[in-house]
């Protein structure tokens, strides 16, 4: 744009005239077409970084039937979530279950359409859940292609699930630092082979009462138990609401006599 334009050849201009304008016209077509080829270039290679770092989909799960459209889905990850890998010279990876873990998956099964999204590759992460769920408990398995890759993470976007945003609930030891959506995340203890791990099966009574309740929005429940053990949280106000039932009980018998 800051290029000066080009002289105009007029007619009987001299050799030298033709010349220096041909000159002109020729160095200024080589940046446009250099140009070109660079956003032709730079638009394939985006093409092909954005294969790697989107989900492989805009719709991760298929649509719910009408008449399960009330359904709760709990997506669940898998690494000290569910399960533990550890590795050890001589025998190489072993794979662990959570304690509690066949309990709690069967009886989620009976409430919530049951998802793990893990960032493993589908090579890995088939055989595990194979293994884990005999039952067929789980609805669906989300492997690394369905994570969107983002500062050196593979984070879960649950907004590409196709399911209302209002009626999804992320389980997760690192729900934090692995999930978009932080309002839909439910985070628990990392699993370390602890024998007496209990985090799963005293997270049931929370997630049998919400699905239960069926709340218009868990967003605005989880928001209610921001920083604290959900678990342990939700125990303590289930006490909290028996004790208050017991004293409005006592107080009615009293009036009667």
């Amino acid at each position: 744009m800051n290029m000066v334009a080009p002289p105009v050849v007029a007619e009987g201009a001299s050799e030298f005239e033709k010349f220096r304008a041909m000159a002109y016209s020729t160095a200024k077509k080589a940046p446009v077409a250099a140009i070109e080829l660079y956003l032709d270039i730079r638009s394939t290679i985006e093409g092909h970084v954005m294969g790697f770092t989107e989900p492989t989909s805009d719709k991760l799960l298929p649509d719910l039937h009408p008449q399960q459209q009330h359904v709760f889905t709990l997506v669940l990850d898998l690494n000290e979530t569910l399960i533990h890998s550890d590795w050890q010279r001589g025998r190489g990876w072993r794979t662990f279950k959570r304690p509690g873990v066949d309990a709690f998956l069967e009886h989620m099964a009976n409430f919530y359409e049951v998802v793990v999204y893990s960032d493993q590759i589908p090579t890995s992460l088939e055989p595990i859940i194979d293994r884990l769920d005999t039952k067929g408990c789980i609805s669906a398995r989300l492997s690394r292609p369905a994570t969107k890759y983002q500062d050196g993470k593979h984070y879960r976007d649950l907004s590409k699930l196709n399911r209302n945003p209002a009626q999804v609930l992320y389980v997760s030891a690192h729900a934090l630092e692995s999930c978009l959506q932080l309002e839909n995340c439910v985070t628990i203890k990392p699993w370390k082979l602890e024998n007496d791990d209990t985090q799963l099966l005293d997270l049931i009574p929370f997630l049998e009462y919400l699905a239960m309740a069926s709340p218009p929005d868990v967003r605005a429940v989880l928001a209610s138990y921001q920083g604290r053990d959900v678990a342990k949280e939700f125990a303590k106000r289930s006490k909290e609401i028996e004790r208050l039932k017991q004293e409005r009980q006592q107080h009615k018998s009293i009036w009667r006599r």
